[in-house]
């Protein structure tokens, strides 16, 4: 089982520097890679960069970015030239985000959101076959930069995304889910065909949590109740009656209220060091090939002990 760390997969109370601080982390403590979101805080690809100039060997993945909010040449060149500028290979996570993101925060539409994710996707794929970022018509233009070498992973959790991330993908990403629900999805990637992508899943994770860390967790997961196609995902998980009041437009605290108490542990890595191992273990039996753990930094600056804990061989 391969383990990742996100470094840039929340908004929260949180520093927003603290990101760079777990990818510095992270490239320490030995890991191969580390994923840096895009959200209302960051740009992927401006943290992309500061990252690949701050640590001197570990792997990096932008986004996923939302495709409804970039169009395929921004996505495109923003890879290719954060890798010209870092020497270090960098990947690209595309995903469709959510209606309260693009159209909310962006002011822009998300009508056709499945469309949007295969254009980029295939654009992408174009552009590291020496298309001049994915178009045929350059205008008199000439690419000057290299494709970028990372992986191309797509977001995906509904059938048709599903089936785009099989034809184009080298990776496919999930995000909050159960052991059950990664088997499920497993399932469909195989039957999909196509390329056959690895799998793999951003996960909360602290090891040996204090109540501020697994405060955090909560609130953090309490945050995704009202985001649609999250919801059918925690219904499955258990979590219906903070889904119904979410979608009432209950606060936060009233939402962290109605959730179980195993709610994190649930979709997540939580607990001493023996039992996140075996609930790693038990994602692996189930079909998952990467966890790209996303540690709880509350009460653990830029997630050291998560990190360490996880770093060391078992």
């Amino acid at each position: 089982m391969k383990i990742s760390v996100a470094a840039a997969a929340r908004e929260d109370e949180q520093p927003p520097t603290e990101a760079l601080d777990v990818a510095v982390a992270a490239d320490r403590l030995g890991y191969g890679e580390v994923w840096l979101g895009e959200g209302p805080t960051w740009d992927a690809f401006a943290l992309a960069a500061t990252v690949g100039g701050a640590t001197p060997r570990i792997a990096v993945t932008a986004g996923p970015v939302p495709v409804s909010v970039r169009d395929p040449l921004t996505i495109v060149r923003g890879a290719a030239s954060v890798e010209a500028l870092t020497g270090r290979p960098i990947g690209v996570a595309l995903g469709t985000s959510s209606t309260r993101v693009v159209e909310g925060v962006h002011g822009r539409s998300r009508a056709r959101p499945v469309g949007d994710l295969r254009d980029c996707a295939a654009a992408y794929v174009a552009h590291r076959h020496g298309e001049w970022f994915g178009a045929t018509d350059t205008h008199g233009f000439r690419r000057r930069l290299r494709p970028a070498t990372g992986p191309l992973t797509i977001a995906a959790f509904g059938d048709r995304a599903i089936a785009i991330a099989a034809e184009y993908a080298d990776r496919m990403l999930l995000d909050l889910v159960s052991v059950e629900q990664v088997r499920e999805l497993r399932a469909k990637l195989d039957a999909a065909g196509g390329r056959r992508p690895t799998l793999a899943a951003w996960l909360p994770a602290a090891v040996d949590p204090d109540d501020a860390s697994y405060a955090q967790l909560m609130h953090a997961l309490a945050g995704y109740l009202p985001v649609r196609g999250y919801q059918e995902v925690f219904v499955a998980a258990g979590f219906g009656a903070a889904v119904e009041l979410a979608g009432r437009g209950a606060p936060r605290e009233e939402l962290v209220a109605a959730l179980p108490e195993h709610a994190a542990r649930a979709v997540g890595l939580v607990g001493d060091l023996a039992t996140v191992r075996e609930r790693i273990a038990e994602y692996a039996e189930a079909g998952l090939d990467e966890v790209a753990i996303v540690p709880a930094t509350a009460g653990d600056p830029a997630g050291e002990r998560t990190l360490t804990a996880l770093a060391s061989p078992q």
